[in-house]
């Protein structure tokens, strides 16, 4: 039976190609960036977290289980102390409501060999408290049911409907616009352990099943000692780099170089 992410796949990949149309995610504006590099592990329903300067925190959530019992964690970037959802990852890094590179888990008909297998992720995030506090307020302005409804420019100006639509279109633009101005990160899963899931990969995962031998991984049995069509994600290695704005101010516990910047 579909979960309630995977009856939302189909109708919001359509804000992805919204975004897409508005020529979204752009290239890094700027030629030269401080490029970092974090590493951890961190195992089924525990968090991760770690300071990168300037009052930001890469944190690795754990995704609630839910009915549908999930596993695996979701990609979030956040003001120490946090300014909570949505955080400066997920604004940055459309499509919203849909399958997205910030969730490494077993959501959205994803087994756990498929989650693996999608690797390395890129996604970008907010670096300035200004863009942020902006971007959170456009982005729930959008939302209603607690999902975001992005809105297209109107094809003829004097439509009464689309002019009562205006200031969803302008909200819409400027987020996008902050987005623009986000810098590029990636992440790289280095080892993992899973139960693996026992259904068929779904249609737009099946790359990413043929691609879970690259991962180095060990398969266990699952908490229950029962099979289940998507599998568990027990633990994961990974390496997060970020390309930073050229003047970031690095902790002096972590190391930074000059490289350009990724796009």
């Amino acid at each position: 039976m579909q979960t309630d992410r995977n009856r939302r796949l189909g109708r919001c990949l359509g804000a992805g190609m919204l975004i897409t149309s508005l020529g979204l995610p752009a290239a890094a504006q700027q030629q030269t960036c401080r490029k970092m590099v974090l590493a951890g592990e961190v195992g089924a329903n525990q968090e991760w977290r770690a300071a990168f300067g300037q009052g930001w925190v890469f944190r690795l959530v754990p995704i609630q289980p839910g009915n549908a019992g999930y596993s695996g964690w979701d990609l979030v970037v956040d003001r120490d102390p946090p300014a909570g959802f949505p955080d400066a990852l997920l604004v940055a890094t459309p499509p919203y409501n849909s399958i997205n590179e910030r969730e490494v888990g077993t959501t959205f008909g994803l087994r756990a060999q498929d989650a693996i297998g999608w690797n390395p992720r890129s996604f970008r995030f907010l670096t300035t408290p200004e863009g942020f506090h902006q971007s959170r307020q456009l982005y729930l302005s959008l939302s209603g049911d607690g999902q975001i409804r992005l809105a297209e420019p109107a094809s003829t100006p004097r439509n009464t409907s689309a002019n009562k639509n205006l200031p969803a279109v302008r909200a819409t633009q400027r987020l996008m616009q902050l987005e623009r101005q986000s810098s590029a990160g990636q992440f790289r899963i280095l080892d993992a352990r899973l139960a693996p899931g026992v259904s068929d990969a779904a249609s737009y995962a099946e790359n990413w099943a043929l691609a879970s031998p690259k991962t180095r991984h060990t398969l266990e049995s699952s908490t229950t000692g029962k099979s289940t069509p998507l599998g568990e994600l027990h633990w994961i290695q990974f390496s997060i780099t970020l390309w930073l704005p050229a003047s970031w101010k690095t902790p002096a516990a972590l190391h930074a170089t000059r490289a350009a910047c990724s796009e």
